[in-house]
């Protein structure tokens, strides 16, 4: 960590957005060292950590059990209290499943507090008003992680072409088949996990309008349904979809829900392909979808990310059994269930140690999978780009050529003292959903009603 990030280099880092742990900013001075960069910064919550003057460095170094369950991945239980796991995660263990090509893990730089103050002031006017209450920077925290900045092809001074990027957060792709989900929660292999929480989402208030989007569209392999799933994520982007052009937001909301599209935003997002899709108004949307599509669809990315989406083959419901065998705590689970339910899950109880590992690392594998987003860059390309390392895409109805580049990025290590609050969501939302048809069946049996009794008086 040779870099240094002082007080006066925070006036050059802009605030990108952010996610429940940590902030995103990119580099907007002139420093060759930083251009093309993003920097992420740790959050701490208001009255939590940060308050307490705690490192944040101990509250990431992995706890004995966790050692014993990456075993197998020598440089992360090697990392000591003052390393950070997360990056070492990404590097050693989503790399190598995603491919090197996809993944960028960064690397760490360290920051004055004074830094990390400023950055706070200067931010917190364009962060959304609940994560501002939620959390601030922590400035306790002195390293951030630097990693390039793949809104943008900067790599080492700007490019005069117009760049476009989409970042897309995919969620779980397939429908679970797993022997292990209980009876009452079947319409899990019917109904997305992602439909169902958008389900959640809205009774609570977190959301105005269920998404149109489906992820079993976008990681389908037909164009016309991937080109679906885009045109519902522009419609819906809430916090899973956000377009930049140069760098710059054009899309989608900064660290938090963004607002549906209506007519005004999607004539405005129209406007702003202007510059990099050469065609007629109202089809330059159209076009980007194409353009996504093809570049998705060429770079196999999405077979990538479902393959390690899958290593879940069991369910939570099953998943939570051998995470209690490698507590050695009493199966609180079973313990709700009759002894002919429990009957189940005797299989996963009588599992080894070793096999009851495995299951509960594939699962927190796969759910940085399943939680990660995708970002695809395009720039136009030039005839003096034939030797591009990048990868192309022709779009046949304007006669545009595209260099294209694709990256993973949020690829978080879920913690195993996550694991039980997993299991207690996926019951919140399953039931909440259940409750939803019913509702919705009371409801439509009472407007038959209705109509019943309206026509038996017109006679």
């Amino acid at each position: 960590m040779a870099l240094t990030l002082k007080e006066e280099d925070a006036a050059h880092w802009v605030y990108r957005g952010e996610g429940a742990v940590n902030l995103v900013l990119a580099y907007a001075g002139s420093s060759p060292s930083f251009i093309g960069k993003v920097i992420r910064l740790r959050k701490a919550p208001k009255n939590g950590l940060e308050s307490k003057g705690v490192s944040v460095r101990n509250s990431m170094a992995l706890t004995p059990l966790e050692r014993v369950l990456w075993k197998d991945v020598d440089q992360l239980i090697s990392s000591s209290d003052k390393e950070i796991v997360g990056q070492v995660y990404v590097e050693h263990v989503m790399k190598p499943l995603l491919g090197s090509n996809y993944v960028d893990a960064g690397m760490h730089i360290l920051v004055t507090r004074e830094f990390l103050e400023l950055v706070e002031k200067n931010i917190t006017g364009q962060r959304p008003v609940w994560r501002v209450d939620a959390a601030r920077v922590d400035t306790h925290c002195d390293f951030g992680l630097l990693m390039s900045d793949h809104s943008l092809f900067a790599h080492g001074s700007p490019r005069p072409s117009p760049c476009l990027s989409v970042e897309i957060k995919p969620k779980c792709g397939f429908l679970p088949l797993s022997k292990f989900i209980s009876e009452g929660n079947a319409i899990k292999r019917r109904i997305t996990r992602f439909e169902m929480h958008q389900t959640l989402k809205f009774l609570q208030g977190e959301i105005s309008r269920l998404s149109e989007y489906n992820p079993l569209d976008l990681f389908s392999g037909s164009k016309e349904r991937i080109k679906k799933a885009i045109k519902g994520l522009l419609t819906t982007p809430q916090n899973n979809f956000r377009v930049f052009l140069n760098g710059s937001l054009i899309l989608g909301g900064l660290g938090g829900v963004a607002k549906n599209t209506d007519i005004c935003i999607a004539k405005e997002f129209e406007d702003e392909l202007k510059s990099f899709i050469q065609v007629d108004d109202v089809l330059r949307t159209e076009n980007l979808f194409t353009l996504v599509t093809e570049a998705l669809q060429k770079s196999g990315v999405l077979d990538k990310l479902l393959e390690v989406q899958k290593l879940d083959s069991i369910d939570i419901e099953g998943v939570i059994h051998a995470y209690y065998n490698i507590t050695s705590e009493q199966c609180v689970v079973c313990k709700e269930l009759s002894e002919e339910q429990a009957k189940t899950y005797a299989s996963l109880h009588s599992a080894s140690f070793d096999e009851s590992l495995r299951i509960v690392k594939d699962y927190l594998i796969a759910a940085t999978a399943k939680d990660c987003s995708l970002m695809l860059c395009f720039r136009p390309r030039n005839e003096e780009d034939s030797g591009s390392v990048y990868n192309n895409v022709y779009l046949e109805s304007t006669k545009q050529a595209f260099h294209f580049k694709v990256y993973f990025i949020d690829l978080d290590l879920k913690r195993l003292s996550k694991l039980k609050d997993y299991y207690e969501l996926d019951k919140k939302i399953v039931s909440r959903y259940r409750q939803k048809i019913k509702m919705d069946q009371a409801r439509n049996e009472g407007l038959k009603a209705c109509n019943g009794i309206a026509v038996v008086e017109q006679l």
